[in-house]
């Protein structure tokens, strides 16, 4: 594959490249493409979480891809999501085009011959590949997949039972009848508790402050009201019913808080027994949607609290013993079995390095454009899904707009489209790109790109603003250049280009 050349070159096979690859495929049959995936099989996120319980945390009729109906449960289980993506990846013909154990470590932009230049390891073999291409499209995520996060715990290493972290599960981890803790109270920790309950003499959710926790049914009713229309039209109202409904619910969040938490509190109160102490345990310091939401199907961590197969601890942890956990109150939790329910850590393009004509690129120095593309960043589009909604709506747009930005480069015969920053850029307050407080976020202020003060370089986390701006917005206006790169000529000057203001 040394002097490979395809049009478009997708990095990773999850979630997001192959929903881009369908796309690429149904909307520019004759555009040549590959997809590198470092991994060894389709489904990214959802191939590499395997601990028990795993599971979507966003609907899965707004999580699935918008070309291809989903038809299970409201919240789906890791298995169930990893065959929808390798059914798709089937059925539409872009598993041919998968080239695995290929992880991406450079790109290189040469203006001179309007392409990228991207180095690859294989690692199954250790073998270094090049490809080159004309547009970079990476649907990598932003999270480091060979390592999940994990505090400083004091004492740890005293432990005699196994340590794990969900992000590395191992298969033949023996649980049943065993007293575990988790620490962590996010929607890892909220998946595993009542999955490991069912077999464990007992599981204690082991958190410092708590989280907002939602219940909701695994299967929508309402699906069940449209079960006699056609299965896409059924598929499109129930995606637009939960769109808006995200979207209501995350504008009433940040308009009137104190109302959502009080709804929310209710709403956890009538799910535990009587005289529970809710204030504690699930009643975040924080506001509505400063953090995502942990959704869980059919109320099931509060049924294992219920049953009493599960506890709630918010608590510090002052040092792990040989047998357990002492707390800063003093109470000390016996385990058997401790998993670190901890977090991610954030990594940008899966980690690769980027060049533009020999200058290595700092990714917080950049300003991302319209939420996919980076500044003075030619050719090239990310995908970041929302913080507030499922990541497959803004995937799904991504890749649309991706097509029609090539649709119009052909028609117009240009190589280059790099999108520009006005005057003045420089003067813009720094703005994270995922703005929430999340741990994974707070932790690594200086990993991803930042955002601007207003569009197109500004996240607006609005699914139906996107809409118009990916799907129907103008491509030519907002700071998009576009280039005529001429033939590359025999001698050695660097050969011109046609710029064109768009």
């Amino acid at each position: 594959m040394g002097n490979e050349h395809v049009d478009v070159l997708i990095v990773g096979a999850g979630l997001s490249g192959i929903g881009a690859a369908c796309q690429l495929r149904a909307k520019r049959p004759g555009t040549s493409f590959a997809i590198l995936e470092a991994r060894g099989a389709i489904g990214g996120t959802w191939d590499l979480f395997r601990y028990p319980g795993v599971r979507s945390d966003s609907d899965m009729f707004t999580m699935g891809y918008r070309f291809k109906p989903w038809s299970g449960a409201t919240l789906a289980d890791g298995d169930s999501i990893r065959a929808y993506v390798r059914q798709t990846a089937r059925e539409r013909g872009v598993d041919t085009e998968i080239r695995f154990h290929h992880r991406v470590l450079r790109a290189e932009w040469s203006a001179g011959r309007a392409r990228w230049t991207v180095h690859a390891r294989r690692t199954d073999t250790g073998a270094d590949v090049e490809i080159t291409c004309g547009f970079l499209y990476v649907c990598a995520g932003y999270y480091r997949y060979d390592e999940g996060y994990t505090p400083q715990l004091p004492g740890i290493g005293n432990f005699a039972g196994p340590v794990v972290h969900p992000q590395h599960w191992p298969e033949d981890l023996d649980y049943a009848g065993k007293r575990v803790v988790v620490i962590g109270s996010g929607a890892t920790a909220v998946t595993l508790v009542p999955a490991m309950a069912a077999d464990a003499a007992h599981v204690t959710m082991l958190q410092r402050s708590p989280t907002y926790v939602v219940p909701l049914p695994a299967r929508d009713p309402v699906v069940r009201w449209l079960r006699r229309l056609p299965e896409r039209l059924r598929y499109g109202l129930v995606r637009w019913k939960n769109v808006l409904f995200m979207m209501a619910s995350f504008k009433l969040s940040r308009r009137r808080p104190d109302l959502v938490k009080s709804l929310l509190r209710k709403g956890v109160v009538r799910q535990l027994p009587a005289g529970y102490d809710v204030d504690t345990h699930f009643a975040p310091r924080y506001q509505p949607w400063d953090q995502r939401m942990c959704v869980v199907p059919d109320g099931d961590l509060f049924a294992a609290i219920r049953t009493g197969r599960a506890s709630v601890v918010t608590d510090t942890i002052d040092t792990v013993t040989e047998t357990g956990i002492r707390l800063t109150s003093g109470t000390e939790l016996d385990a058997d079995v401790i998993v670190t329910a901890t977090g991610l850590n954030l990594l940008a393009l899966g980690g690769m390095t980027v060049a533009v004509d020999g200058r290595d690129l700092v990714l917080p120095e950049l300003v991302t454009y319209k939420g996919m593309m980076l500044s003075g960043v030619p050719n090239f589009a990310m995908t970041i899904g929302y913080t507030n909604a499922s990541w497959t709506l803004k995937a799904d747009l991504v890749a649309q707009y991706v097509c029609r930005l090539l649709d119009h480069m052909d028609r117009h015969g240009y190589q280059v489209a790099v999108p520009e920053l006005p005057p003045g850029a420089a003067n813009w307050p720094a703005r994270p790109l995922i703005d929430l407080t999340s741990g994974y976020v707070l932790r690594s202020p200086d990993v991803l790109p930042r955002q601007g003060p207003a569009t197109p370089w500004r996240l607006y986390q609005n699914y139906l603003r996107d809409v118009l701006m990916l799907r129907h917005g103008s491509l030519t206006r907002d700071g998009m250049r576009f280039e005529r790169v001429r033939p590359r000529p025999a001698g050695p000057a660097r050969p011109a280009a046609h710029r064109v203001a768009g």
